[in-house]
């Protein structure tokens, strides 16, 4: 069920997403990234395995209470298991692509 929505994700990225793909699919970062990655109950936007590293890029919807604490939930199962989450929302990506790689580059640096 997960991969099927993961699949369907893939074909139907948001713009942001797009944009990020198109930064990190260059593997510039020396890190490997896959896109809409299920990993447990949910699916990542991107996932690096070696630095167990998750991204995700947000909507405006996202910002909605209901939302919010099903982030706050997956966050917690997430980082229990050992991953990292990193956030962005849909503006900072497109308006500040370079200014988002930078986050996830230090925080890729972390790991070393």
């Amino acid at each position: 069920m997960r991969l099927q929505l993961a699949r369907q994700l893939r074909r139907s990225m948001t713009l942001a997403e797009k944009k990020l793909w198109s930064l990190l699919r260059q593997n510039k970062l020396g890190a490997h990234f896959r896109r809409q990655v299920p990993i447990g109950p949910y699916v990542a936007d991107f996932y690096s395995r070696h630095a167990k590293l998750v991204l995700e890029v947000d909507g405006s919807q996202h910002l909605q209470e209901e939302h919010i604490q099903k982030d706050i939930q997956r966050k917690d199962l997430l980082e229990k298991r050992g991953y990292r989450i990193l956030r962005f929302n849909n503006l900072e990506v497109l308006n500040n692509p370079q200014g988002v790689m930078q986050e996830i580059i230090r925080h890729l640096r972390k790991d070393d």
